[in-house]
């Protein structure tokens, strides 16, 4: 019940009380209610202050307006600014493939000096180290296996960057291991399963790394990656040639150079964990679901896909090439080395910057190639970079005739400027066809293809090295007998003109670099 009392103006409030409770308010004795008395009067006693002060507090938060948040604005990107993010990622994922080939080229640093640590440390013969050296690259004819696993098995969202991070963490391990074990026979089955692993580790590096630039080159003229790929390689095996010889020269301790090329391996790691996978393939595919339904249909899928381009003559054809035409040349590489060191007594650091002096001739055709050299057809740029190569190999012959010393040319200075020439050839020579390989694989076979490729190249350098220790046994080369290598270095030359015998069966031109993705349907989609 609402009373009404002439009183003085004021707002007095009183609370429901019991019928036995005494007024409130002396002035409202007469109001016989229960609930509000509404007095008109001027507050006098600092407790009726007090109320009026409650009273006025209550009405106001009672009449206030309700306020909510507002609801937070969506942020909608422009399509600039998704181009720059997405641009800032694709630049991410290169610096992780660039540190990578450098990487790759930078590891002519520890195994510089582990030739050193096995011939002198150990006392390996030159048939020795080179069984040594090709029995150590065995991981590497496993590159399909790799391919085809980072095609087809993905690793969260991702199919590249994690393989990377795998591979770089077994050459971690290996090379650390390295570091630290004793020189002594007794470790040598240690350090052949350190070297085992470490190229286990560069193997799914380098096979992930050549399936991300494949994948890639797409969108950019052809040619243009891979020789940025290759300047970053040749970078890589200037500067780790040019400081090891340095390093080993002064310290004399290989395991120095292993410990530092590890602290370089932790810092890739450490790149390539931290970047994320944007790549074509890596956005918007359903694969990882199909990879926890079937495993070994995926698997028996991307073989066929491979089986299949493979056999396209116009990859075919160029791949049986350029494989064959290493493997029937005997390398005496392991022969030479300790020719020059054993027998010249030649420094480390000469040796060191012969292979500098190689890598810059690398660097330069592939310069000259970017811009020149691609526009000649490929059978006839492969067969004049051959007949240079089988004439490269003659340089060996004028070092151990002696006959620089004739003409007044010092030891070093031949080593320097002559003896990596043929290495420097054989290693552009495979530039071509991995241009032309990327502007023929199909789309979701740039990993396995590419394995394929890189390892056939690896068992063709394992049996040309099978072959030159086979060789120099048969004439009879040892670590105290060199009379018979001059007759090694002729006989290889020769083979060296072997592979122009059946080049007739490379058969690409221009028009004929069409890419086969047509060809194909996506190889986990279908």
């Amino acid at each position: 019940m609402l009373c009404l009392s002439l009183c003085a103006p004021h707002l007095h409030l009183h609370l429901p009380r019991s019928p036995t409770a005494r007024p409130a308010a002396a002035t409202c004795r007469n109001a016989r209610c229960i609930g509000v008395t509404l007095c008109l009067r001027m507050p006098t006693t600092p407790e009726e202050r007090r109320q009026k002060r409650g009273l006025a507090q209550f009405l106001d938060l009672s009449a206030a307006p309700t306020l909510t948040p507002p609801a937070p604005t969506p942020v909608h990107l422009t399509p600039a600014a998704k181009r720059r993010g997405a641009l800032r990622e694709m630049r991410r994922v290169w610096w992780v493939c660039g540190v990578g080939y450098w990487v790759q080229g930078f590891r002519c640093f520890p195994w510089l000096a582990l030739n050193f640590h096995l011939t002198r440390g150990m006392g390996l013969s030159p048939a020795g180290l080179q069984l040594l050296q090709n029995a150590g690259s065995l991981p590497l004819v496993a590159k399909p296996l790799f391919g085809v696993l980072s095609d087809a098995v993905y690793i969260g969202r991702a199919h590249r960057i994690p393989y990377i991070s795998l591979g770089v963490w077994l050459q971690l391990i290996a090379w650390g291991v390295l570091a630290t074990i004793p020189v002594t026979g007794d470790a040598f089955p240690t350090l052949m399963a350190c070297i085992l692993i470490g190229n286990l580790g560069a193997s799914v590096t380098e096979v992930v790394s050549d399936a991300v630039v494949t994948e890639f080159s797409r969108t950019q003229k052809a040619g243009v990656l891979q020789s940025y790929a290759f300047v970053a390689l040749a970078a890589g095996s200037l500067l780790g040639n040019l400081s090891g010889g340095y390093i080993l020269l002064k310290t004399q301790e290989p395991k120095i150079m292993f410990t530092a090329f590890s602290v370089l391996l932790g810092f890739q790691l450490a790149l390539s964990l931290s970047t994320k996978e944007t790549l074509p393939s890596s956005r918007g595919n359903s694969r990882n679901r199909l990879v926890k339904s079937s495993l070994a249909a995926n698997f028996r899928k991307q073989f066929s896909n491979l089986m299949t381009a493979i056999r396209e003559e116009r990859i075919l054809y160029p791949l049986a090439w350029i494989m064959t035409s290493f493997a029937v040349v005997p390398v005496l590489s392991g022969t030479m080395f300790c020719f020059q060191t054993q027998y010249l007594n030649l420094d480390p650091s000469v040796i060191g910057l012969s292979k500098v002096v190689g890598q810059v001739m690398v660097l330069s055709l592939t310069v000259l190639y970017n811009r020149y050299l691609k526009r000649i057809p490929l059978r006839c740029l492969t067969t004049g970079l051959q007949i240079l190569y089988a004439l490269a190999v003659l340089s060996d012959l004028i070092l151990v005739k002696q006959v620089n010393l004739v003409l007044g040319i010092p030891n070093e200075i031949h080593v320097l400027c002559f003896s990596a020439l043929a290495e420097a050839l054989a290693q552009f020579k495979v530039l071509p066809f991995s241009v032309l390989l990327s502007s023929l694989c199909p789309p979701g076979c740039e990993g396995s293809l590419f394995a394929f490729f890189t390892s056939g190249l690896v068992l063709s350098a394992i049996l040309s090295g099978v072959f030159g220790v086979g060789l120099s046994t048969l004439i009879g080369v040892s670590s105290v007998d060199y009379s018979s290598l001059p007759l090694g270095i002729l006989l290889q030359s020769l083979a060296a003109l072997l592979p122009l015998g059946w080049i007739f069966s490379i058969k690409i031109k221009k028009s004929m670099v069409v890419p086969l993705w047509s060809q194909f349907a996506h190889p986990n989609l279908n």
